[in-house]
């Protein structure tokens, strides 16, 4: 049985003009110590997903179909006691902007301290230990320092190593990485990867990465999730999915990778822009975008078909 199962998951907003759904029928299943990412434009759903999956949901949304299985538990339906004690202990998330995780009057210590103590019942000294340790294997230098010092002394890539260390303190079987890397520069960036696929193999924790950027998700997961317009599109392993995409938009996000692009020219586009929330087309919502729609992509609407060793919501993928 898989470590998280997410079955035909919806949500919902309710605004002053209608209602809008933000996810649409999402369903994949995460194995123990599996590494998958989920990719797409802003404003595809993809943190959605994440807050979803940790019930922070907040109104005017709600979940409005589906469930999220995790350890015989569905999490879309636990009261707010019960999930606080799966939320930062069993299932941790690590957000892409760590002056906004990170609390700016607090020293890293006393804010590790914390965490540690509202999940598990240790001394005071006990707690700045494991701290200490979590600092240690997310390879910050002088962790005893650091622990007295605030955020705003430590680098922007320290600072994501020391969320990374709160979202292992408690062990977790699943952490979820939302655009992890997307402040930090290029460098910086390919040693918090680099961490985390690590830290993952080392602690056998299953890993959740949420980018818009393909060319993060090839280096360390294992199978990828397409997201447009609050749908799956395309699944599959991650090797499969860069070498020979199946669905067209998934082509378009490969190929809008700079190096698929001639020294000098401009970069690829892909067509247009993703459709509103509130104004998603009939069929298949990219028709508008696709240069191999029809008139059965404008009417109706693909439902996700397995194909060889992936799943593809396509009326019309591309084979080789």
């Amino acid at each position: 049985m898989a470590l998280l199962s997410v079955k035909n998951l919806g949500v919902e907003f309710e605004l002053r003009t209608g209602t809008v759904a933000a996810l649409r029928d999402v369903s994949f299943d995460l194995e123990s110590g599996e590494r998958i990412g989920i990719v797409g434009e802003s404003g595809a759903g993809k943190s959605v997903c994440a807050f979803a999956i940790l019930n922070l949901i907040s109104k005017p949304g709600f979940i409005s179909s589906g469930r999220i299985w995790f350890k015989g538990n569905d999490l879309a339906s636990l009261d707010g006691e019960s999930m606080r004690r799966i939320r930062g202990n069993e299932i941790s998330m690590i957000f892409q902007d760590p002056m906004m995780t990170l609390n700016p009057v607090l020293t890293i210590g006393t804010q590790m301290v914390e965490t540690i103590r509202t999940h598990h019942p240790v001394s005071l000294d006990d707690a700045r230990n494991i701290a200490v340790e979590k600092l240690k294997a997310v390879r910050i230098p002088s962790p005893e320092t650091r622990l007295e010092q605030y955020p705003h002394e430590l680098s922007g890539g320290m600072r994501q190593r020391v969320v990374i260390a709160i979202a292992l303190l408690s062990d977790p079987g699943i952490i979820i990485a939302d655009e992890p890397t997307t402040a930090l520069d290029v460098t910086i960036q390919a040693e918090i990867l680099e961490l985390l696929l690590t830290l993952c193999n080392d602690y056998h924790v299953g890993l959740i990465l949420i980018t818009h950027d393909l060319a993060v998700v090839s280096e360390v997961t294992q199978r990828i999730l397409v997201m447009y317009a609050g749908r799956i599109i395309e699944q599959g392993t991650t090797r499969e999915i860069i070498a020979r995409p199946s669905h067209p938009y998934t082509e378009g996000l490969i190929g809008a990778l700079p190096e698929k692009t001639t020294p000098g020219q401009p970069l690829n586009q892909i067509p247009g822009v993703m459709p509103s929330l509130q104004d998603i087309p009939s069929g298949c919502a990219f028709h508008n975008r696709c240069e191999f729609a029809a008139q059965r992509c404008r009417s109706d609407l693909p439902r996700p078909t397995d194909l060889e060793s992936r799943s593809v919501a396509c009326h019309f993928p591309i084979r080789d």
